[in-house]
């Protein structure tokens, strides 16, 4: 992947049973490792559609995008070539199975995440639970009771 210009990804932290979803990369780079959601900017699709296909993409599950969480734009944070990922948190909803580039895709409690992430997931997770675990905050998904 060699660019002139950065390319556009999207990553997304999806609450579902009150859990993290986080899949094992089937493919390089990080192949192996775990990762949140995401993927590449489709040509002609909006950001948002792009984080719920990706999601869908790669966990079968429907993703309502609650918050725009950030944008990370480290020219290192992909060994392909210098991406800027804009990054979401969403609750999924529907049967959770692994699919597309996923090897797998599991459940975590907040506690007990992995300890290396792919890519710059591990700031975006602690980004995000910055904004979920925020006692004063609407976006306290983890813990309403209606989050599925």
């Amino acid at each position: 992947m060699v660019s002139r210009t950065p390319l556009l990804t999207v990553d997304v932290v999806i609450i579902y049973q009150k859990k993290i979803v986080l899949i094992r990369r089937a493919n390089p780079p990080y192949q192996g490792y775990y990762a949140l959601p995401g993927g590449f900017v489709e040509i002609g699709e909006t950001v948002e559609d792009a984080a719920r296909r990706e999601a869908e993409e790669e966990t079968t599950l429907n993703v309502k995008l609650v918050k725009l969480l950030g944008v990370y734009s480290d020219p290192d944070r992909d060994p392909r070539g210098h991406t800027i990922s804009i990054a979401y948190i969403g609750e999924g909803t529907g049967r959770l199975v692994a699919n597309t580039d996923a090897a797998s895709v599991e459940l975590f409690d907040t506690d007990e995440l992995p300890k290396k992430l792919a890519f710059d997931h591990e700031k975006i997770l602690r980004d995000a639970f910055h904004v979920i675990l925020n006692a004063h905050s609407p976006h306290n998904i983890l813990f309403h009771s209606n989050t599925q």
